[in-house]
């Protein structure tokens, strides 16, 4: 099969098409055929792996020194069931399925820049929501469970004044959804050009963090949800991490190790069928263009997700 292969850490260039075996499902996996699969940040850190030495090192104990213990990065797949081990119950053969091969940290399975994946049948995999694409099913699970991850640390009640740094990312993009869902009243703060895209997805308000004086325009909230990270900052986000309420709190995608529970995973499935929640595509490349599309990810410009199809 084909797979994109990341040969060691470092540019673009590391990242190269080759043929290897195709996997064969054990008792308790099923085998997907991968139609479409995504380019998130979390890839591109560990591609390039430039952090501090502490943090460098830290990560290469748990990715592998070097280069990738398993060179074939990519966590998100949608595609079709193609066989399955004799002990699975769960889907049959032909199935539509959506997966994230993350169910805690513990439990974590790279491979999605292939045509093909195994994954047991109890990890993140589910039928694809019946209302969208493989390319739409591919851009809903990273963004979709770290912004549910930072939601479940909140307490949203209607009404309450939420404030989301990174807003027009692929977590910020789902975070803006979900918190409205809870009945929040939504500020979000990327470039202008953002603008149209957060208010489509329920922003009441927004903030341009590269205008002049932006911290100005902070209001207060009971939490401020920063989709980005240690990243990016600027004068805004510093100012934002104080305009909270008394009993309000600064939640940070860095705070701690992001926990990925399948009930959450399904809970994405069900608000996207319901049309709660709807995936945000930025571009879509073809495999062969995967180092273009780290490129386009590695500018820290991207709205949503970039899909790479096959």
């Amino acid at each position: 099969m084909r797979a994109i292969e990341c040969l060691k850490y470092g540019g673009v260039e590391n990242l190269v098409l080759t043929e290897i075996e195709k996997p064969t499902p054990k008792d308790d996996e099923v085998l997907i055929k991968i139609r479409a699969t995504s380019v998130t940040a979390s890839d591109v850190l560990i591609r390039k792996l430039d952090e501090p030495f502490i943090t460098r090192f830290i990560l290469q104990l748990i990715f592998g020194f070097g280069r990738p213990r398993n060179p074939i990065l990519g966590m998100v797949s949608s595609g079709v069931v193609e066989a399955k081990g004799e002990n699975v119950s769960s889907f049959n053969v032909g199935d539509e399925v959506f997966a994230y091969g993350s169910l805690s940290p513990t439990k974590r399975h790279f491979g999605s820049y292939a045509e093909y994946i195994c994954l047991p049948e109890d990890w993140n995999i589910a039928l694809i929501p019946s209302n969208t694409s493989f390319e739409e099913a591919a851009a809903i699970p990273y963004g979709g469970l770290l912004a549910s991850h930072l939601l479940k640390k909140t307490c949203i009640n209607r009404g309450d004044k939420v404030l989301i740094y990174g807003a027009s990312g692929s977590i910020g993009t789902m975070a803006i959804q979900l918190a409205k869902h809870a009945g929040a009243h939504v500020t979000s703060v990327c470039s202008s050009r953002n603008f149209q895209l957060v208010k489509s997805l329920g922003s009441d308000e927004v903030i341009d963090y590269t205008a002049e004086n932006a911290e100005d325009e902070l209001g207060v909230y009971k939490y401020v949800i920063d989709a980005v990270g240690n990243a990016k900052s600027s004068t805004l986000k510093e100012r934002s991490k104080k305009a909270l309420t008394p009993e309000g709190k600064y939640i940070s995608i860095d705070h701690g190790t992001p926990i990925t529970p399948k009930e959450a995973f399904l809970n994405l499935k069900t608000l996207t069928e319901e049309e709660k929640i709807k995936p945000v595509i930025d571009r879509i490349y073809p495999l062969e263009e995967m180092a273009e599309a780290h490129k386009y990810v590695e500018m820290g410009h991207k709205r949503g997700n970039v899909v790479i199809t096959l």
